[in-house]
């Protein structure tokens, strides 16, 4: 009987049947609904890796060597100078980071990627593609650059990674440690000479702000800032003494909060000097550039030209007897200027780079790209909405406008507000005068 019913109501008949309609007026159940699908995913560019010959190098000896100029110090310094760079994805610009610092005069045994993917041991068991955009080449970064990997138990948060950073400080005992973004570059300063005195590499020059700060005559740091905070400085205790990083706002607003916390405190924070930081989207096709001196490549590319070059350039600063400041050098300056300023000009964001990759697939830990990309951008204003909540505004200048420590989770929302201030203090009249009229009645 009720496949008769779904036949009839399906063809309409059941409308021309003489019989009573009620004995058909049973509609039959909905259809179950199924899952509806976004549309797929733009596909993105095939991920290569930007170091060639660190792909097909056996030992530390297949790799260029670092310019001599920027060699660490043998031995080394007597201060520890542990550089943290932490970790989510896109290992071509992680891989450029570290290459940069090394070809900078870190001392590789100092730097600590933190692999903060998510993925457990997945990066270092192997188990992940290159195009996953959570990829990192364990065995290449401890075993060819010689830094040290130390992998996060789950996925991070930004407030959370800092703390992590002091955590691992507290642990091993270090009471200053310095910290990079993944997307910033580093490059010694080859025309850079402090007068009277010989040139120093990047990593030198971060030393002495170091020994700088660590006088007592300094006063109590917090933090130094080189090219704002894309390389930090940071004395330990002073984050510890404020509590840390606040977890609760996860990433943007974050900085803003411990910063102002710091200052309300009467700790420094000043910038420094140490070479040139940059803040790119992409990677240099072949990291090879970072280690290159001599002759730049398109004038190596001229010999055995047989057409007349085109017009030159004006020729670049003199380079300096040693090698430093050579065209090659000014060569890669020059692209990384470009790369700054493509991600500063791009109209998508600044940080497109964050959801550039859409694969791994069938691998351990496997995220969708894009859902990743919007858990993320929620957790962010989710962030933003605590701190106004925090500090009753949004913006950042905390205590430009009066505010001090003791005012967290106490002040009213939008208490800068001319209405909300009118009914505070119409609140506070009535009160006052319900006091009064209890008083005259006792």
């Amino acid at each position: 009987m009720a496949r008769l019913r779904v036949f009839l109501f399906k063809t309409g008949l059941w409308e021309k049947l003489p019989v009573p309609k009620q004995i058909l007026a049973e509609k039959p159940p909905p259809p179950k609904p199924t899952p509806l699908y976004k549309p797929k995913p733009e596909q993105h560019a095939h991920t290569t890796d930007n170091f060639p010959r660190a792909a097909n190098a056996a030992s530390l000896s297949d790799l260029p060597a670092i310019p001599s100029w920027n060699k660490p110090p043998e031995p080394h310094v007597e201060e520890k100078t542990p550089l943290f760079i932490g970790f989510t994805r896109n290992w071509r610009l992680l891989q450029q980071v570290v290459v940069s610092y090394i070809t900078a005069g870190w001392p590789p045994e100092d730097i600590y990627v933190v692999d903060n993917s998510g993925v457990m041991h997945s990066n270092q068991h192997e188990l992940l593609g290159l195009q996953n955009p959570f990829y990192l080449n364990y065995q290449r970064l401890t075993a060819l650059f010689g830094i040290k990997v130390i992998t996060t138990p789950t996925l991070l948060t930004f407030a959370q990674l800092q703390n992590f950073f002091t955590y691992t400080s507290l642990e091993k005992g270090w009471d200053y440690y310095f910290w990079a973004h993944m997307d910033s570059p580093a490059v010694s300063d080859e025309e850079h000479e402090d007068e009277g005195q010989e040139y120093k590499s990047l990593y030198m020059r971060a030393v002495t702000v170091l020994r700088e700060t660590m006088r007592p005559e300094y006063g109590p740091l917090a933090a130094r800032w080189f090219a704002y905070d894309r390389l930090s400085l940071v004395r330990t205790k002073a984050f510890v003494d404020v509590g840390g990083w606040d977890t609760l706002i996860p990433f943007y607003m974050t900085d803003c909060d411990m910063h102002e916390r710091l200052w309300m405190k009467k700790f420094i924070i000043e910038d420094a000097k140490a070479g040139l930081i940059y803040d790119v989207a992409s990677g240099i096709e072949d990291l090879e550039m970072f280690y290159l001196r001599g002759q730049s490549k398109a004038k190596r590319d001229e010999v055995g030209q047989t057409s007349p070059p085109e017009p030159s350039p004006p020729p670049p600063p003199v380079m300096k007897p040693d090698g430093r400041n050579s065209p090659a050098y000014h060569e890669l300056l020059e692209k990384l200027d470009e790369m700054q300023r493509s991600k500063n000009d791009d109209k998508a964001g600044r940080n497109t780079w964050q959801s550039a990759q859409q694969g791994g697939q069938g691998e351990p830990f496997y995220r969708d790209g894009d859902g990743f990309e919007q858990g993320i951008s929620m957790t962010m204003n989710f962030g933003r909405d605590v701190f106004e909540a925090k500090w009753g505004r949004g913006p950042c200048n905390l205590r430009e406008v009066g505010l001090t420590e003791d005012d967290a989770w106490r002040v009213v929302p939008g208490w800068e507000k001319e209405e909300v201030q009118r009914k505070a203090r119409e609140d506070r009249e009535r009160e006052a005068k319900e006091r009064l009229k209890k008083e005259q009645e006792v």
